[in-house]
């Protein structure tokens, strides 16, 4: 009598692989970086929407609910106009000044050589430091007895004793360019990235073609490396439209509020007690930033689609 013996189902051995995420990444992993997105972002932004709409000050003990009133106040006041022109005016400026000098310090510096390496790390320093040394810095470079006028000085024969940072019409300009210069580093470096992705072979096929050296930068280069141009642009500007201490450290918004940008208007108006109307005109900033950004962004995603 034949005796059939059935095959058992083999035992499938998990591998760690198998285990189910759950195990390789518990939930309660996610909750310190939780606790500190809901403490230190997510409540001061639900409180910055509600005190907006009250009385909120320091010549008062209660709080009370007032609607729009701030807001309705805020936009009478002819100061907050002018710090929002400003604002926009610096963000433009400083998105110019930084991409342009970290365009051309990459273009400059693209070669790999161990003096181009050593420059990148030169021009990256002033990323790392603190802004409102810079600012400091700048301020003790650009006084009418700073360095910037001795060595003028010594270089004409001639006492030379300018007021850098007292002008009403170039000093918003001279700040501007103090904020590119400390960020022109980062700019750099993502230039100096996308110009790396561009392939030798179309170069060569542009060359093979008669492009020059401008025909191959600007409808070769350029066009390749939009992803670059749209970072860079973004971030200068969102950074720039939230500025502050390099504004507050070199000219604390003076000459005759020439260079009060919209952060440092907020800041005198909390010094003084309002703390309503201070909170109003953060909420106003992010409304502005956010109706700037997109469309800006939008445009130059698009610009990327057509090159």
């Amino acid at each position: 009598m034949a005796t059939s013996y059935a095959s058992a189902p083999a035992k499938v051995k998990k591998r760690p692989e198998m285990v189910t995420e759950r195990k390789i990444h518990p939930w309660w992993f996610l909750a310190p970086a939780f606790a500190v997105l809901i403490v230190f972002f997510l409540v001061p932004t639900v409180y910055n929407f509600v005190y907006a709409f009250t009385d909120w000050s320091s010549f008062k003990s209660q709080i009370n609910f007032i609607g729009t009133d701030n807001f309705k106040s805020l936009l009478d006041n002819g100061s907050l106009l002018k710090s929002l022109r400003i604002t926009l005016t610096y963000a433009i400026l400083v998105s110019v000044f930084q991409n342009l000098f970290g365009l051309l310090l990459a273009l400059f510096l693209e070669q790999d050589t161990k003096i181009n390496r050593a420059a990148r790390v030169v021009f990256f320093i002033p990323v790392v430091m603190s802004a409102l040394a810079v600012g400091y810095i700048f301020q003790a470079l650009l006084k009418p007895d700073g360095a910037l006028n001795e060595i003028l000085s010594f270089a004409t024969g001639q006492p030379v004793t300018i007021a850098w940072l007292g002008s009403t019409t170039w000093t918003l300009v001279l700040v501007s360019m103090i904020h590119a210069w400390k960020w022109m580093g980062l700019s750099m470096l993502v230039y100096l990235a996308g110009l790396k992705t561009i392939s030798d072979d179309v170069m060569e096929a542009a060359r093979l073609d008669g492009a020059g050296s401008w025909q191959m930068f600007w409808k070769v280069r350029f066009p390749l490396i939009g992803p670059a141009v749209t970072f860079n642009v973004a971030t200068a500007l969102l950074g720039s439209m939230n500025g502050f201490d390099i504004v507050q450290a070199t000219t604390g918004g003076g000459p005759a509020r020439s260079t009060e940008i919209f952060n440092i208007f907020v800041f005198r108006t909390f010094g003084q007690g309002l703390y309503a109307q201070a909170t109003t005109m953060s909420l106003l900033l992010f409304v502005v930033v956010a109706i700037l950004a997109f469309p800006v962004i939008g445009m130059l995603r698009r610009r990327e689609e057509v090159l």
